[in-house]
């Protein structure tokens, strides 16, 4: 049960991403804020890596291909992806893409492990899928002709892929490395990958950015919450219960962003948010309680 706790946590942090992602998306560039971001965390996490260096890079030299693909993937990847979308999409359309998370994670299972799709599961993601659409079309399906689509969709569909083939790869980690020790060093190759990028275009070490207070506290909840807490914790999952099961989680993003968006921009929770919810969670139950364990 704590590792499904420990899911509706890190989709709550996630949903936070995406809104202070969003707020300060025109005070600072995306490549600033995904390298600081991740230049932070790893800032905390030195002691960590300095403690328990031994093993961590004894397994490194050993899996050293796995950990970089992992560490592209889940650190440089996805939030760099993210970003630059979140520059020029609306948050509607984000969260309507990203609910196409569970369906990319199930499709790379079966085409990379072949692992098989069965028929209560199918309909549980079509239940949860249609409640993020649901709540996206606020309850009214004509709305569907007034979404209008950028390139930073384009951005936000590779970040789905992207984060849907590292949650399937999980498999991949080494069983040598503890969870924090795991992070650690994924932490730390996403964010010497990313530092390569970030020089290549351009840019340089500067903290100037952080005079502005919505950035400094954005960036602050970032690298804690959706960061340290949320991978630490997708991690667990992911190797306690399966990537089928905990990408269904990902459906809950559109409910805690109404909630979060509520406390923080003044949104009102509607009728329509409410049948939402409901799809969405008699879909999870379906697709997770009602089928055979799957890893």
């Amino acid at each position: 049960m704590k590792y499904y706790v420990f899911l509706v946590l890190t989709v709550l942090f996630w949903s936070g991403n995406f809104i202070f992602g969003r707020l300060v998306s025109t005070s600072i560039e995306p490549m600033q804020l995904s390298f600081f971001r991740w230049f932070f965390v790893l800032i905390i996490l030195l002691p960590y890596i300095v403690i328990h260096y031994k093993n961590i890079f004894s397994v490194f030299r050993k899996k050293y291909i796995s950990l970089l693909i992992l560490g592209t993937l889940g650190i440089s990847g996805f939030n760099t992806f993210l970003y630059y979308g979140l520059q020029t999409t609306t948050a509607t359309n984000a969260l309507l893409i990203n609910s196409s998370i569970p369906i990319f994670i199930i499709i790379l299972s079966a085409l990379i492990f072949k692992t098989t799709i069965t028929k209560i599961q199918f309909i549980g993601v079509l239940f949860s899928t249609l409640g993020v659409i649901y709540l996206i079309l606020k309850g009214e399906i004509n709305h569907i002709f007034e979404l209008k689509f950028t390139i930073g969709d384009l951005w936000i569909i590779g970040a789905c892929i992207d984060w849907a083939l590292y949650t399937v790869l999980l498999r991949y980690k080494p069983k040598e490395l503890e969870p924090m020790e795991f992070f650690s060093i994924t932490t730390l190759l996403g964010t010497t990958i990313l530092y390569l990028v970030f020089i290549f275009q351009g840019y340089s070490i500067e903290f100037s950015f952080l005079e502005k207070n919505e950035v400094l506290y954005s960036l602050i909840y970032i690298v804690i919450f959706p960061s340290i807490l949320s991978f630490y914790f997708w991690n667990r999952a992911i190797l306690e219960i399966g990537a089928n099961k905990a990408g269904q989680f990902t459906h809950l993003m559109p409910i805690f962003g109404a909630v979060l968006a509520y406390f923080f921009l003044g949104e009102v929770l509607q009728t329509y948010h409410i049948v939402g919810i409901i799809l969405i969670a008699f879909g999870i139950y379906l697709s997770i309680f009602l089928k055979k364990d799957e890893k």
